[in-house]
C-alpha cells in the first residue's frame, strides 16, 4: 500500500504524514517524565477569518503549533494527543448541509482518519464527551509568549471546558513543544531543502527578468508565480521585499505603505528578500544585485564586503558555536572592509566597543526558520536579550545544535538617520570619514541571506543562487549558470 502523503502535484514534493506522527511521538517523549500518566495534550487549530466586517474569506493558513503536530490543512479543527501512547484524535467542524453547495463535498470522519493517519476523528462539538471518556489526569493546553512578536499563543477552548478546569495545566506544554520545533527531523529538513530549491529557482528567474524601467512589484509577481506554478507553493513565508535604489536601506520594505511600487532605475542596486512556503514550511532568501546586471566599483566594494561576512559565518558555524559570536564575526568582517574602503578609520576592536557595526547592520545576523519564517525558540527560559545596539536585535543568542535551521543574513545599509546619529556622536564620529560616507547616502543597502541546517560538524547550505559578482553578472547578462547547486 502506497504511503499517504501531502503533495501539490506530480512535480512537487511528497510530504509523508508520518512526519507529523513522529512529531507527536517526539513531543510525548519530552513530556512523559514531566507529567502524570493519563495526561492529554489539547491543541486548537486556526480559525477561518473574514476581511474586516465582510463575508469575504481570507486565504487560510494553519496555526503553526497545530500544523507541526497534525499537518492538517483545514480550518476550525482541534486535536488531542494521549501522552502515554502518542495516540492522536482529530476534531473537525460539523458542517451544515448547505456547505456542500458553496464549498464542496462534506466528508465523513473516516475520510480524515485515512487522510491524516490519526487514530480517531470526532466533531469539535464532541470534545468534552470524548475527553470525559479519556478521563485525563492532566490536560495540557498551549499558552506561551513568542519572543519575536511578544504575542502569546492561543490557548484551546471548547464547550464544556469548565468540567476540566481543575486538571488543566497551561505552563508545561509550551516550552517543550517549542524545543521540539527548534530541532528539525530529517523529513522536515527535506521540506526546507525543497522550499529553498523552489525559492532559489524563482530568485534567479527574477534576476534574469529585471531591467531598468520595470516596477518592483512586477518582480514580486514573477517570484510568486514561479513558486506557485513550478513548486505548488501557494503562500509566501512573509511579505515580499522588492527594494531598489535607496529603498534597499529600508529593512522591511514592501508593506502596505511602501508596496514595492517604485520604478527600477538604471545603475541602482536591488535588494530582493523573498521566500516560498510549502505545507507551512518556509524559506527566506535575499539576493542583492545591480538592476542593469553590471556592478559599479562602489557597488562591488560594498557587495563583496557583505559576501565576505556571509562566507565567514558559513565557514565558522557548527554545533557548540555561540550565535552571538557569529554576529560579532560578521560585524568585524564588515568593519574591516569599511576601513579598507576608507569609509571608516581606526581600530576595529575600538569600533566594536562603541557598537559602530550597528550603524551599518542594525539587525541581527539571522534567525531560526521552520514552520514560521522567524521560528520559535530563540530565547528559552534562562536566556536574556543583550541590550546593546545591533545585538539587541538578535532573534536568538543560543549555542548552535545539530538540527537547527537558521538564516545567515549580514548586510550593509546606508540609513540616513543612523548615519546622522553616528556623525553627531563623538564616540562614533571619530571613526568615520564623513566625506567618504556621504558619497554613499543614496546607495541604499546590500543584504545576502542564505538558509542553513546545522549538521554534526558544519552547516549545510540550502540556498542555491549565484553569489559572487562574477556569477551574478554572468547570469544577468544571459550567460550560463556558473554557481554550484544540487
Amino acid at each position: 500500500m502506497a504511503e499517504r502523503v501531502f503533495s501539490m502535484g506530480s512535480n512537487c514534493l511528497n510530504v509523508p504524514w508520518r512526519l507529523f506522527a513522529l512529531n507527536r511521538e517526539r513531543l510525548c517523549e519530552r513530556l512523559r517524565s514531566k507529567v502524570p500518566r493519563g495526561t492529554v495534550v489539547l491543541l486548537q487549530g486556526g480559525e477561518q477569518l473574514q476581511r474586516n466586517c465582510t463575508d469575504t474569506d481570507l486565504l487560510f493558513r494553519q496555526e503553526s503549533y497545530f500544523h507541526w503536530t497534525f499537518g492538517v490543512t483545514e480550518a476550525d479543527c482541534s486535536g488531542a494527543v494521549e501522552v502515554d501512547t502518542a495516540r492522536s484524535i482529530l476534531f473537525i467542524p460539523r458542517l451544515p448541509a448547505e456547505y456542500a453547495t458553496w464549498m464542496g463535498q462534506i466528508r465523513p470522519c473516516e475520510h480524515f482518519v485515512e487522510k491524516y493517519q490519526v487514530h480517531a476523528v470526532h466533531y469539535v462539538d464532541e470534545i468534552a464527551p470524548v475527553l470525559e471518556q479519556l478521563n485525563p489526569a492532566m490536560l495540557l493546553t498551549l499558552y506561551g509568549r513568542n519572543t519575536d512578536s511578544g504575542s502569546h499563543s492561543r490557548e484551546a477552548v471548547f464547550d464544556g471546558i469548565e468540567r476540566f478546569r481543575e486538571r488543566i495545566n497551561n505552563t508545561i506544554l509550551h516550552p517543550e513543544i517549542v524545543e521540539c520545533r527548534v530541532i528539525k527531523t530529517p523529513m522536515e529538513v527535506e521540506i526546507l531543502r525543497y522550499t529553498n530549491r523552489i525559492s532559489s529557482l524563482a530568485h534567479v528567474k527574477v534576476m534574469r527578468a529585471i531591467r531598468p524601467g520595470i516596477k518592483e512589484y512586477e518582480m514580486e509577481s514573477l517570484f510568486q508565480h514561479t513558486c506557485y506554478s513550478e513548486g505548488g507553493c501557494r503562500h509566501t513565508s512573509y511579505t515580499c521585499i522588492c527594494a531598489s535604489g535607496d529603498n534597499s536601506a529600508i529593512l522591511h520594505y514592501g508593506h502596505a505603505g511602501e508596496p514595492n511600487s517604485k520604478t527600477v532605475q538604471d545603475g541602482e542596486m536591488c535588494l530582493f528578500d523573498m521566500g516560498a512556503e510549502y505545507h507551512c514550511y518556509s524559506s527566506d532568501i535575499t539576493c542583492s544585485f545591480p538592476a542593469n546586471g553590471k556592478f559599479t566599483e562602489q557597488q562591488k566594494m560594498i557587495y563583496n564586503a557583505v559576501l565576505k561576512a556571509n562566507r565567514a559565518v558559513l565557514a565558522a558555524a557548527r554545533p557548540g558555536i555561540s550565535w552571538v559570536d557569529m554576529h560579532q564575526l560578521a560585524e568585524r568582517s564588515i568593519l574591516r572592509d569599511l576601513v579598507e574602503a576608507g569609509i571608516l578609520k581606526g581600530d576595529v576592536e575600538d569600533m566594536m566597543q562603541e557598537r559602530l557595526g550597528a550603524v551599518f547592520m542594525p539587525h541581527g545576523l539571522g534567525h531560526f526558520m521552520g514552520i514560521d519564517v522567524h521560528d520559535v525558540g530563540g530565547y528559552p527560559q534562562g536566556t536574556e536579550r543583550i541590550q546593546l545596539p545591533g545585538l539587541k536585535s538578535l532573534r536568538t543568542v543560543r549555542v548552535l545544535e545539530e538540527g537547527m535551521c537558521l538564516t545567515i543574513e549580514p548586510g550593509i545599509y546606508f540609513i540616513h538617520h543612523l548615519m546622522d546619529k553616528a556623525l553627531s556622536n563623538p564616540k562614533q564620529a571619530c571613526f568615520i570619514n564623513a566625506e567618504k560616507l556621504n558619497a554613499f547616502r543614496d546607495f541604499g543597502g546590500v543584504r545576502i541571506e542564505d538558509d542553513v541546517i546545522v549538521r554534526s560538524s558544519d552547516v549545510e547550505l540550502l540556498t542555491q543562487v549565484p553569489r559572487t559578482v562574477e556569477e551574478i553578472e554572468a547570469w544577468m547578462q544571459r550567460g550560463e549558470k556558473t554557481w554550484q547547486s544540487d
